[in-house]
């Protein structure tokens, strides 16, 4: 058996909506894209990538026009176990991010470790949502701006932040191939989202600016990026949506399975608050080698992955740009380290799981 970490959500159906988005002509975002934004509720913004949604909701948090906006300098605290793009915005920016350790049983953000990392110039906080799994509420009250990166946790239980971003990647809940989007709180925000995604223009604001002798098509107010998606990711999203709940419901149920087995071994998992199971993380304990668990898994046709990007306070390009860390990490040098992911998808079902089990039964008896 071959269990690929992602199987394709998209079928005849959403072929279908693209094939006839194709057929209108009408490719470039318009009322499909307006539609798939209104599926996420008042104030959603699509763009062409979770990436650029992180990206979209920093620059407007930088924004010269935005009150009390973000100055090159200003701090940001963001968790050891973090993803490339989460950081990124941060230093494009000239913002320091202030790197704190992590929960080691839900794999999120440290509430306490943040509170330790707030300083004079410490102005906001970028939680992840590590694999579908919800932070820890208390991180929203700690009186910082709050940009939740939600692109691995749709569908998990995750209150709304300033602002909070979603990817629709291949290989994430739902897909629109390539996509994103960002939600807020106010009109204000949504409307620099839509200008900053679309060359500094007001053509998609919802409280429009006029100016005298200005063609309002063209009208420039502030300085953008072209990030915006597509008809074509849109009219595949909005199929996509419908089957978001089934999705996410055959996750949590190889997940629940999946876990059982694994506790027995006294092999860590993540605790689960409400996730929508990403995928499946591991951590072995200090008797056993995850290398060669991985190895194993692999050899077994069962593909294996990293968590996120382990530790980002590791990673070379981190060494590049100005930053900051509190404490050791220790909790986060042990993910990267020790830990790694198994399949947990929308086709993971019994067949699936106890395969993946029978794996783990055979390579511990081996270890014991």
């Amino acid at each position: 058996m071959k269990i690929k970490l992602h199987e394709p959500t998209f079928g005849e159906a959403e072929i279908q909506a693209a094939v006839e988005v194709l057929r209108s002509t009408n490719v470039t975002s318009g009322d499909k894209v307006r539609e798939f934004e209104a599926k996420f509720g008042q104030h959603a913004v699509m763009c062409n990538s979770g990436s650029s949604a992180n990206l979209l909701a920093v620059a407007a948090l930088c924004n010269p026009l935005t009150p009390n906006r973000l100055i090159p300098g200003d701090e940001v605290i963001v968790s050891a176990l973090s993803w490339a793009t989460t950081i990124w915005p941060l230093v494009q920016y000239g913002l320091v991010p202030v790197i704190v350790d992590i929960d080691p049983e839900t794999l999120n953000m440290d509430p306490q470790e943040a509170v330790k990392a707030i300083g004079p110039r410490t102005k906001a906080i970028m939680p992840v949502h590590v694999y579908g799994n919800p932070c820890d509420k208390a991180i929203n009250n700690l009186g910082l701006i709050v940009i939740s990166d939600c692109c691995e946790a749709l569908a998990a239980d995750i209150e709304q932040s300033d602002f909070n971003t979603y990817s629709f990647y291949f290989s994430h809940h739902i897909t629109t191939l390539e996509g994103g989007m960002v939600t807020c709180k106010t009109v204000e925000h949504a409307d620099m989202l839509r200008t900053l995604r679309a060359h500094g223009w007001t053509r998609e604001q919802e409280n429009r600016q006029h100016y005298e002798g200005i063609d309002d098509k063209f009208l420039f107010v502030n300085a953008g990026y072209n990030l915006r998606s597509t008809e074509l990711n849109a009219a595949i999203g909005l199929v996509q949506f419908d089957k978001l709940a089934g999705f996410v419901e055959r996750r949590r149920t190889a997940a629940k399975y999946l876990g059982k087995q694994f506790a027995y071994y006294n092999l860590s998992i993540q605790k689960d608050m409400g996730s929508s199971w990403f995928g499946f993380p591991v951590i072995v304990n200090e008797k056993v080698s995850a290398r060669a668990l991985r190895d194993h898994f692999e050899a077994d046709g069962i593909e294996t992955r990293s968590i996120i990007c382990g530790n980002i306070a590791r990673q070379p390009g981190m060494q590049l740009w100005p930053h900051r860390v509190v404490g050791d990490l220790h909790h986060s040098d042990h993910v990267m380290k020790n830990g790694f992911s198994l399949p947990c998808h929308q086709d993971i079902g019994y067949d699936e799981c106890n395969y993946m089990i029978n794996s783990l039964n055979v390579f511990m008896d081996n270890h014991a």
